[in-house]
């Protein structure tokens, strides 16, 4: 963790149906519906799932320390799911079909990057969701049989990513109404460019305006309320390759991206990720306010280097800033 930890705190109440139990078999509730973060009296059982109140300028983590949540004040919520390096012995690696086991290297450093240049630039923090096991012990991006490999002890922090996740989203909800998940990751293509994840495929990302606009594609994107609202003029689709889409933005300041404006979609046969887990479930496509997008990120020039990452982290919180304003009405 970059710069003085903050303040840890592991919730002692538990999540269920939607109601909390305060307070805890240890003594009174603290002022933040939790207590310190110290071992649990023998004979009780940790929480299954955080709630708040969550206060900003604090860090909250699940008992065992694999998941961390800072809340924010920005209608902005971070998520860094393939970075962590803890590798505990007592969990095994998980070896289900088709798992993806690998980081992707330097993400949570990233993020942590994104949300320091954005507080310094605005004077409120993002919300930051962290997933500090490695990803062969868990994947913070999957569907809860997958990301845990079949671990039954990996199912509390599974829950803790998304709950966490779900809590800045409703906090953003009651401050903003609207707002946008950014789930960062980092990718190792051929083409160094930022890949920017709707939830639409690369073949559909290659249709004409003319036809995205008549298949109601945005309707089936991760920022479908976004699309439906279109604050900032222009057409809905102008949200994947307009002058104000975050690609075109970031790409206009030195980082190409695709889509945009410069770089409509991969051509057939590139390599692209359209979005996965989270992407799905904490953006608009079914339900909410709250948008998503995905952003993969190449490694040389904006990954390798804590000076790379804070140039970009730069860029990008300032391409954010201007999408957020426009988009949203934040300021």
């Amino acid at each position: 963790m970059n710069g003085p930890r903050l303040a840890v705190l592991t919730l002692a109440t538990a999540l269920a149906t939607g109601a909390a139990c305060g307070g805890g078999a240890g003594g009174p509730a603290s002022p933040l519906g939790g207590s310190p973060s110290t071992p649990s009296p023998t004979g009780t059982t940790p929480p299954s799932a955080p709630t708040g109140p969550f206060v900003v300028g604090s860090t909250y983590e699940d008992p065992d320390g694999w998941i961390e949540y800072q809340p924010g004040s920005a209608p902005l919520v971070l998520i860094a799911p393939h970075g962590g390096t803890l590798s505990p012995a007592s969990l095994p690696d998980r070896t289900c079909a088709g798992c993806e086991t690998s980081n992707d290297l330097n993400t949570q450093e990233l993020a942590r990057a994104i949300a320091d240049s954005f507080a310094a630039r605005t004077g409120r923090r993002p919300h930051l969701a962290v997933n500090r096991l490695h990803r062969r012990k868990f994947d913070g991006n999957r569907e809860v049989v997958e990301a845990t490999g079949g671990t039954a002890a990996l199912d509390r922090p599974w829950r803790y990513l998304h709950a966490y996740v779900d809590s800045a989203k409703a906090a953003v909800t009651r401050a903003t109404g609207r707002g946008l998940v950014l789930d960062l990751h980092g990718h190792a293509h051929a083409i160094a460019r930022l890949e920017l994840g709707y939830l639409l495929s690369a073949s559909t990302l290659r249709s004409d305006d003319a036809t995205l606009t008549a298949s109601n594609a945005m309707s089936t994107s991760s920022i479908r309320q976004l699309a439906s609202d279109a604050r900032a003029g222009g057409t809905p689709v102008s949200l994947l390759n307009g002058a104000l889409s975050l690609g075109t933005l970031l790409a206009a300041a030195g980082v190409p991206a695709v889509p945009s404006q410069q770089d409509r979609a991969p051509l057939a046969g590139q390599e692209f990720f359209s979005g996965g887990y989270n992407t799905d479930r904490h953006g608009s496509r079914v339900s909410g306010t709250i948008d998503a997008i995905q952003i993969e990120h190449y490694n040389v020039g904006i990954r390798d280097t804590q000076a790379n990452r804070e140039r970009y982290a730069g860029i990008l919180a300032a391409a954010l800033v201007t999408y957020l304003d426009r988009h949203y009405g934040w300021r």
